[in-house]
């Protein structure tokens, strides 16, 4: 009877976590289709280190008051980790000056470390063992086959691009021969100086073009006197 109930147990911990995955996946997908920089890793983790706390919690209540014979609430200490864990997390997400924002996967896998250690010491290994495994799923089986398989848009990066132009360029032509090689354009900013015309721009490409395809590829064009490129991620 006992081993039944495990195995009951182990299955339900098995589906929340599949279930915390999913939501994980559905959400991160969504931001890295809108090209924001929280992604598809970053928010599968979190979801499932959530869920995995939230199971621990509720396993730990039910355990550690029997064995005490008195109500407990085995989530006071974790949370205290958790909070204290959140300022190594946030020390660890950059705002470059080039605008992008970097370490939020690196943040999300602080928390998750610190999640796992509270699993562990509070005695659930099968859990802890089950939160790895999709963590590894997560940031390299998962991402990967997305990329091989999933939108086009997941697979393009971002390279800031400004180009200096002589003011006698037909900047709309400028644009649609950009277009022509390939890139994506947005978010674009003219400014006109003294002796030429700036515009700012991001340039969007597939991951394996290098920033400096980008560079000689704009270079050639007609009106460009000069480009600075540099990419986002």
């Amino acid at each position: 009877m006992k081993k039944i109930l495990l195995d009951v147990i182990n299955y339900a911990v098995v589906m929340k976590l599949s279930f915390a995955a999913i939501a994980g996946i559905v959400i991160g997908l969504e931001r890295e289709l809108k090209g924001k920089p929280l992604g598809l890793k970053t928010c599968l983790i979190v979801s499932v280190i959530s869920c995995l706390l939230t199971i621990v919690s509720f396993e730990s209540a039910f355990l550690y008051s029997k064995e005490y014979s008195r109500p407990m609430d085995p989530g006071r200490i974790p949370s205290y980790i958790i909070s204290g864990i959140g300022f190594v997390g946030a020390g660890v997400i950059l705002r470059r000056s080039n605008e992008a924002i970097s370490g939020l996967t690196t943040a999300a896998l602080v928390l998750a470390s610190a999640a796992l250690g509270i699993t562990i010491g509070a005695g659930f290994y099968f859990e802890a063992l089950m939160g790895v495994i999709f963590i590894i799923l997560g940031m390299k089986v998962i991402p990967y086959f997305f990329n091989k398989l999933g939108p086009k848009k997941l697979n393009e990066k971002e390279i800031k691009v400004k180009l200096y132009i002589k003011k006698t360029t037909d900047l709309t032509t400028l644009l649609k021969e950009m277009k022509a090689k390939n890139f994506g354009v947005k978010h674009v900013k003219i400014k006109e100086e003294a002796e030429d015309i700036i515009i700012s721009c991001i340039v969007t490409t597939h991951k394996k073009v290098y920033t400096t395809d980008i560079y000689y590829a704009i270079k050639t064009l007609n009106g460009v006197i000069n480009v600075d490129a540099e990419s986002l991620e």
